[in-house]
């Protein structure tokens, strides 16, 4: 019963993963605004440009929604690791947002091919 009310789409595999590395990113706790602002922009953007591409069976919109989530995948990741340089994020927590990262980053190569 569950079941019904997700979408196919949202019972991926791909889907759960970078809905938890959204939450990873928002919960990392980044005293740096500017980079706090960037990062979770660029993560949910990663998300919602999954989604976006999903349910889509057209290779070009397709293939564009998951290039624009790649290209956020790596602003995120840019942040996250920038921050943790100067100090605004822990060490762990940008290591767990990295490797959850390049997680997202292997599904969302298998979706573009």
């Amino acid at each position: 019963m569950a079941a019904q009310r997700w979408l196919p789409f949202q019972r991926l595999y791909v889907y759960r993963v970078a809905r938890e590395f959204v939450r990873l990113v928002h919960e990392a706790k980044n005293t740096d605004a500017e980079l706090r602002d960037q990062a979770t922009r660029a993560a949910k953007r990663t998300f919602l440009g999954l989604c976006e591409g999903l349910p889509i069976e057209g290779q070009g919109l397709r293939r564009k929604y998951f290039n624009e989530a790649n290209a956020s995948l790596h602003e995120t990741l840019g942040a996250v690791d920038l921050s943790a340089t100067i100090g605004a994020v822990r060490q762990d927590d940008a290591l767990a947002i990295q490797r959850l990262g390049v997680r997202v980053k292997r599904m969302l190569r298998a979706l573009l091919h």
